[in-house]
């Protein structure tokens, strides 16, 4: 881990805010053990982002837990003998960092609907308001194997496109947004919409689909004028419930 003394003030604002979203992630049981990561790029020109320790589970995770990288994957002021790091969530996230500067945080999930939706031919119906959210705004991923491979960095890229969102074919869920706040609302809607729909398809009935002209309102409203504020609103409303693991967390 890195020394607390060597770590600047915005660094460390970045820190807090990553490691509260690792146990808000936990905390709405979107995890995987110790494995799927978030990470979250620090300011600065040297193009570095945050990145789980691995090995440490998201609900025990603190500021100091989190490994500075590069983007060839090279850990920085630390020591690399005990700050290892998820190769697979390197290649994932080195490849969205790089290539979008407008997404600072990225979190990749494998949880139950998640995977479930990713597996499903026909992908994330629009059978609710929330999976409306995503109509015409969402990517998929052909599953290539675990992500080892630097050469899949530009696919994962290319299908990525101008969208937030990706479903990673027979692997789970990828939302990202220019803060935490915004990566967390992303997540959070999309592992919703995954819920309701493995439950309304489970209940073996005939689904109603909403019009192509009410979809198309309904994703354009999700991206109103006020979007930002409530986003905002939404984050800030999230932390009071880990408010009481902020000594822990931001240490």
């Amino acid at each position: 881990m890195q020394k607390l003394d060597d770590i600047d003030p915005v660094e460390w604002q970045a820190r807090c805010e990553l490691a509260a979203l690792y146990r808000l992630v936990a905390h709405f049981r979107m995890t995987d053990l110790i494995d799927t990561h978030i990470t979250l790029r620090i300011p600065g020109p040297e193009h570095h982002f945050l990145i789980n320790r691995y090995g440490v589970i998201f609900e025990h995770m603190k500021a100091s837990d989190l490994v500075r990288i590069d983007q060839h994957g090279t850990v920085i002021n630390a020591d690399p003998s005990i700050s290892r790091v998820n190769a697979a969530g390197f290649v994932i996230h080195s490849a969205i960092h790089m290539a979008r500067p407008d997404l600072n945080c990225v979190i990749h999930t494998h949880t139950a609907a998640g995977m479930a939706v990713a597996a499903q031919e026909h992908g994330l119906l629009p059978i609710s308001q929330h999976a409306l959210r995503y109509y015409g705004n969402l990517a998929y991923h052909t599953y290539e194997g675990i992500a080892l491979s630097l050469t899949e960095r530009e696919r994962l890229v290319a299908d990525l496109g101008p969208h937030k969102a990706m479903i990673l074919r027979n692997h789970g869920l990828l939302a990202a947004g220019i803060s935490v706040g915004h990566a967390f609302q992303e997540i959070h809607f999309l592992e919703r919409a995954c819920q309701a729909q493995i439950q309304a398809l489970s209940g073996n009935s005939k689904l109603v689909y909403p019009s192509e002209e009410v979809c198309r309102l309904t994703a354009a409203q999700f991206a109103r004028d006020e979007a930002d504020e409530i986003t905002h609103l939404g984050w800030l409303a999230a932390l009071t419930l880990i408010e009481d693991q902020r000594e822990v967390y931001c240490s």
